[in-house]
């Protein structure tokens, strides 16, 4: 087991009832504990984001141990160095990217966007509203953005890879069909595993009818991945809230612990809303990155986000409660 640039959290392992898997790798997992990735939303009283903050303006720490901001940025721009003394320069380019197009500094500048489409048999009467909706959300994504869109039912289908070209990516999106029973938790596990290969900042986006009948995979353990690897989910729900309590509980519980949200739209005027919501988050968060002090707790490590301003008491945070270093499911 290889553990110099993180932990194997955990492996799905394979059952006469996973047979499915078997064709596909097998999901291993790794806990990048060498740098923390965080992103958050600061808003006020009144639920506006709050833009301008520096990196001076925030207290970061872990199981109240003080860490050191390393990369900051604000939106979609490019992220800045942060010195010890506080002052910032702009991130270097590695070395190895140097002369070729369209790189990325470190990554690090725009979002990664997984898209999880539902197109199980319980998404047959929307379906093609849902489509639209998704369509019309990866056009007005941010220009440094790059997006994937994966299909599932009881199998996840990859429709379009990460990318910047929007055609490409809806695409993909229209080749998808309605079908066939729902393992929306086997899906979103292997989404996120190809998240977290992927540096730099990155969300996952499900829309979903609700109800899984064919998953193996309990939802808690993978919110628990999404958690440690530092992913947000956000969901958009076609079901009303009160019609399925269990997935609709589920959704939230996923979304608040990743640093994401939910969202319960029945009629495509309210999945065209959320799916702005989701762009203005992605266009007003923060995003840091810090190597986490040394600590000797092996479990739960609780995040806290503190803003360093006469003004803090009007202002807040959500972000990502912490993550685990090591652990397993």
């Amino acid at each position: 087991m290889n553990r110099r640039k993180g932990l194997v959290v955990a492996a799905v392992g394979v059952t006469g009832a996973l047979a499915w898997l078997c064709a596909q790798e097998r999901p291993t997992f790794r806990i990048k504990v060498d740098m923390v990735v965080l992103s958050f939303e600061v808003t006020d009283n009144k639920g506006h984001y709050v833009n301008g903050l520096k990196p001076s303006d925030f207290h970061i720490t872990e199981d109240g141990i003080k860490e050191k901001i390393n990369t900051f940025a604000e939106g979609n721009r490019p992220p800045v160095q942060v010195g010890d003394d506080g002052s910032t320069r702009p991130l270097a380019l590695a070395e190895n990217n140097a002369g070729k197009e369209d790189v990325r500094a470190d990554s690090f500048t725009g979002t990664n966007v997984f898209l999880l489409f539902d197109t199980s048999n319980y998404m047959y009467r929307g379906f093609v509203f849902a489509s639209d909706a998704i369509a019309d959300f990866i056009r007005g994504l941010d220009r440094a953005d790059s997006v994937a869109v994966y299909t599932f039912s009881r199998n996840l289908s990859r429709a379009a890879t990460l990318t910047r070209d929007r055609n490409d990516a809806i695409f993909g999106l229209r080749k998808a069909v309605a079908g066939d029973d729902s393992a929306l938790y086997n899906g979103l596990l292997l989404t996120l595993r190809d998240a977290a290969r992927i540096p730099g900042r990155k969300v996952v986006i499900v829309f979903s009818n609700g109800p899984d009948n064919a998953s193996m995979i309990a939802p808690d353990d993978v919110r628990a991945v999404a958690e440690d690897e530092g992913i947000p989910i956000y969901v958009i729900s076609t079901s009303e809230v009160n019609k399925d309590p269990v997935s609709s509980s589920i959704f939230r519980r996923i979304s608040t612990r990743t640093g994401g949200k939910a969202y319960f739209a029945r009629t495509w005027q309210k999945q065209v809303e959320a799916f702005e919501n989701i762009r203005e988050d992605l266009g007003n968060s923060y995003t840091i990155t810090y190597y986490p002090a040394p600590n000797p707790n092996e479990g739960f490590r609780r995040i806290s986000v503190e803003i360093a301003s006469d003004m803090a008491h009007k202002y807040r945070v959500r972000a990502r409660p912490g993550y685990r270093p090591r652990g397993g499911f």
